[in-house]
């Protein structure tokens, strides 16, 4: 590498990328498959690192090198799996989310920043009804599932395994603290999705439709009573026993894009959506410190709603609910 602080700055980096109960050494020492001794003298920056061995580490931890040679380069690195046509791309999509969150709640210190165009996935799998809907369409009309097509959404053919998995995702995402920016729109895409269904008679029964507005109702009174308390809980739980912060901003000033920033120990990663429901991932320090200035900034012009602001709190989820009510001709 250029120099030895370069070296020393480039293992850092790597560290704080590990959960705390993985060990280090070990990590390097399998990776670059050396003994343990020789991979403490490249951590300490006693023996060179080779480029081969460095592009190992780079690849494998998904970093980029550019900062560490003091390059000046506007390419970032992000890694993500794709979840496009095909059958079962559904089901490992959720193990990816449970993969990811479980990662996420291994670290001491951790915080997830969402940027809410719509209404957080994590959030809209606490209602059976809607998870069971947006499973559906997410298969039937992004997925293109073949086995779906010309089929009509039946709260009745709910998939079990998909239930089941969205309790875990939940499950663990509510044991992580979460400061979530959300606007009026945010709810606006499920409204378009259900309404879309509607309008084109791909729904078995009318009382499905119901149903699904009547979940929604009730995952948005159940987030009113999250910031309210400024926890995550479940629904019809406790806030009183819950572990993990819940801080709810209202901000109608910029655009949301389902952006992801996370905290994690000395750590921070950024997921961005794409292609509906994909995220890319990076570690990248110098664009991970950008989205961190950015996030606050947001944050900075945005109304709080959670824990105080109860008149804005009332006003905003009232007029979220008018929407839905508005929109279910309720």
């Amino acid at each position: 590498m250029e120099s030895n602080n370069s070296q020393l700055l480039f293992f850092q980096h790597i560290k704080s990328i590990l959960a705390e109960h993985i060990s280090f050494v070990d990590e390097i020492a399998d990776l670059l498959s050396i003994s343990n001794d020789s991979a403490y003298r490249r951590i300490r920056g006693e023996k060179p690192i080779s480029l081969d061995e460095m592009q190992k580490l780079a690849v494998h931890f998904k970093i980029s090198i550019d900062q560490f040679l003091n390059l000046h380069s506007d390419s970032y690195i992000f890694s993500g799996e794709l979840a496009g046509p095909g059958e079962y791309v559904f089901e490992k999509w959720m193990e990816n989310v449970l993969k990811q969150l479980t990662f996420i709640n291994s670290f001491t210190h951790k915080h997830l920043y969402y940027l809410a165009k719509d209404i957080p996935i994590m959030g809209q799998f606490m209602i059976p009804e809607l998870l069971a809907f947006k499973s559906f369409l997410w298969r039937r009309s992004i997925l293109q599932y073949d086995n779906l097509k010309g089929t009509k959404f039946s709260l009745k053919d709910a998939d079990p395994a998909h239930l089941e998995m969205g309790i875990k995702i939940v499950q663990v995402y509510n044991q992580i603290p979460t400061t979530e920016i959300w606007n009026l729109e945010s709810i606006n895409s499920t409204i378009r999705q259900i309404e879309f269904y509607r309008d084109a008679n791909m729904f078995a029964q009318d009382e499905d439709i119901k149903l699904i507005y009547r979940g929604l109702l009730t995952l948005i009174n159940h987030l009113e009573q999250q910031a309210e308390n400024g926890v995550k809980f479940n629904i019809g739980g406790s806030p009183a026993t819950a572990p993990a912060a819940y801080n709810l901003f209202w901000n109608d000033l910029v655009t949301a894009d389902n952006t992801i920033l996370l905290e994690l120990d000395l750590k921070k990663m950024t997921f961005l959506n794409h292609s509906v429901i994909n995220f890319v991932s990076t570690s990248d320090i110098k664009f991970n410190t950008f989205m961190y200035e950015t996030m606050h900034n947001i944050i900075k012009r945005s109304t709080q709603l959670s824990n105080v602001g109860e008149k804005e709190r009332y006003k905003f989820f009232n007029r979220l609910r008018d929407k839905m009510k508005l929109a279910a001709r309720l």
